[in-house]
């Protein structure tokens, strides 16, 4: 389809990588203006690299587009060479597909992925033309609604929206479109449809709610101020994976982005109840898709992509009870045509290495484990039910098979962690490095040496997780902390094969401010705003003097909403959501951490998370284990 751009030649010569911004990509949705009842602009509040690059948005835009009435259509925050140039030039943002102004749709979905994209909201809704505050607002400007992982603590960006939606997409949003289309048409103002918005399940409308907080700062209370709005909101859940919408004609992009392939999604949620996994809590109950139904889902996306490489997704593959079945299908497939298939999410044993070598390039490939803790202690604190012995012999076998490069990735900070704990970082490092000099020998090392990449990120305690009572280290401790671990590696024999990265402080320590704040945040965010800063997951663009003048503008400090440990029984500003697991079993897993004790996967005994109240996937599945774990 040919229409107009919305920039002129003039100014895409002027910016970097244009094809951004100009639209008309492969299986990209156009539709006929006459026939649309409802307008739909899809916003990832990044550059558009990383937005064309996540599977929910591409989950979404289908599931809308197969609605006869309604046109979902893109929008990506333009890259700051274009930000400068649409302000000068009063350029309003606009929507790939048909090029119209964002402020022209009805609605505007933003998908809340990462807390350091907050102010990159402020960005679009700027150069769209809509005002920031939502009580602002009048009957021409768009709703803008949230979506995602982050809408799980939707309180610091809560000035900003209109709705919330709570949980997975699938279920709730047909209803919401029909009641928007009847409020207009019967010529109900914005107001009223928030109003009977707020009233669906899984829809939060923010502006009906207040908090109040105590002089120490922490929240007194926070109610709903109009009566018939639900104290309690509840995520919604897709229960059948297998039958729900599936984009098996995804967008093609015409520029290189960051996950450049077919993304097959085999299972919702994870058995394994890692503590500082928000993820893992928040997907609950595990989900499989059917595997003939991803068989016919992978060739026909291969067919309609032309893609050369297609990646299973999960939070984590080995899990999925019908793997094995699923990787000879597409070892099969893909081998006659030559697609390459990318395994994320494996737990490294025989199976996952014989399937590997089968379909990785062996001397370009690298193995990635996620140990999180350097001591066994630590990992029984956060639950990762990995093992010193799994380590090695994984990576034994591995270097048996001709791996030579091996990822390691780390937290530092961790509850109750200790020197001995970091210094175990260092050993296992340390250890893998000395397992391939010992599995492999010298005739056979192609490079001499093999290479450890370490990793380290800090931890940040996040709502919905056993450690969302944890403090946060300071930016000074996590420092500390860092320097003590290269040290340490410094000290190792085989230290000369391990290569030591660690992630940035001051960007940790914002996002455990963001992750777990209240809606004061809303001013220091719009403040921070005003400042200039966007694009604050970029480290060439995060200001971080800014953001620090910015609370103290607004009267509040860091300190509060990241290093103090919380108290049982305070009030947190997500506790009016209901994510499927309870309060009373996250605060059992926090005390079970304090004590070192592990507790079993879902598989192997059911712990009372409380998911199982939504009636499906594995807690209603039969097993090979009974419900309590016997066989």
């Amino acid at each position: 389809m040919n229409q107009k751009l919305a920039l002129s030649d003039d100014i895409l010569m002027q910016v970097e990588k244009p094809a951004r911004y100009i639209g008309n990509e492969y299986n990209a949705v156009y539709k006929d203006l006459s026939r649309v009842k409802v307008r739909f602009a899809m916003c990832f509040p990044d550059v558009y690299e990383i937005g064309m690059s996540h599977l929910g948005i591409q989950i979404l835009y289908d599931m809308f587009n197969s609605m006869e009435d309604v046109w979902c259509e893109r929008v990506y925050s333009p890259w700051v060479d274009l930000d400068r140039i649409m302000r000068r030039e009063h350029i309003p943002l606009f929507a790939l597909e048909s090029q119209d102004p964002i402020r022209d749709f009805d609605f505007l979905g933003i998908t809340l992925q990462y807390e350091m994209c907050y102010t990159n909201i402020l960005q679009v809704l700027d150069l769209s033309g809509i005002p920031l505050l939502a009580r602002e607002r009048g009957d021409e400007s768009p709703i803008v609604i949230g979506g995602g992982p982050c809408a799980y603590n939707p309180e610091p960006i809560a000035d900003f929206f209109d709705l919330f939606y709570i949980g997975e997409g699938e279920t709730r949003y047909r209803e919401l479109l029909d009641l928007y289309k009847d409020c207009r048409d019967r010529g109900l103002g914005r107001r009223e449809f928030l109003c009977r918005a707020g009233k669906l399940p899984g829809i939060y409308a923010p502006g009906f709610y207040r908090a109040l907080y105590r002089e120490d700062g922490t929240l007194q209370s926070f109610l709903p101020t109009l009566e018939g709005m639900p104290r309690v909101i509840r995520k919604e859940l897709e229960p059948h994976v297998s039958e729900c919408s599936y984009p098996l004609k995804p967008v093609v992009p015409y520029l290189k982005i960051a996950q450049d392939r077919v993304v097959l999604e085999i299972q919702r949620g994870c058995i394994r109840g890692c503590r500082f996994c928000q993820a893992g809590q928040l997907y609950r109950p595990v989900r499989e898709r059917d595997p003939e139904v991803l068989k016919r889902y992978a060739l026909a996306m291969l067919e309609n992509t032309g893609q050369e490489e297609i990646t299973l997704s999960s939070l984590s593959s080995s899990d999925y009870s019908r793997l094995p079945e699923l990787m000879d299908f597409l070892v099969r497939e893909c081998g006659k045509k030559h697609i390459n298939i990318s395994l994320p999410s494996l737990r490294v044993d025989a199976f996952s290495l014989d399937v590997m070598s089968k379909v990785q390039d062996v001397r370009k490939s690298s193995l990635t484990f996620a140990p999180e803790a350097g001591s066994q202690r630590l990992r029984d604190v956060i639950n990762k039910g990995l093992t010193r012995e799994d380590i090695l012999q994984g990576a034994a076998l591995a270097f048996r098979g001709g791996w030579t490069r091996v990822k390691l990735y780390f937290m530092l900070g961790l509850p109750t962690e200790t020197e001995d704990d970091m210094r175990g970082i260092a050993e296992l490092s340390n250890d893998i490095a000395a397992a391939f000099f010992d599995e492999v020998p010298k005739d056979k090392r192609v490079n001499g040496r093999v290479q450890i990449v370490t990793s380290t990120s800090f931890f940040v305690p996040k709502p919905f997780t056993p450690f969302q009572w944890a403090r946060q280290c300071t930016k000074e401790e996590f420092l500390e902390k860092a320097y003590f671990t290269r040290k340490a590696i410094s000290e190792q024999h085989n230290q000369k094969s391990i290569k030591y990265n660690y992630h940035e402080t001051d960007a940790s320590v914002l996002e455990g401010a963001l992750a777990r704040g209240d809606r004061r945040l809303s001013r220091v965010i719009q403040k921070v705003y005003e400042k200039g800063c966007f694009y604050d997951a970029w480290s060439e663009y995060f200001r971080y003097d800014a953001w620090l003048e910015a609370f103290e503008e607004c009267g509040l400090t860091l300190d509060f909403y990241t290093s103090r440990e919380r108290g049982e029984d305070e009030l947190f500003p997500w506790d009016f959501i209901d994510c499927g697991v309870t309060r009373e079993f996250l605060w059992r897993e926090w005390q079970k951490a304090l004590e070192g004790k592990v507790s079993p996967n879902c598989k192997q005994q059911c712990q009372g998370c409380g998911a199982a109240r939504f009636g499906c996937g594995i807690c209603v599945e039969p097993h090979r284990e009974n419900r309590t774990g016997e066989i």
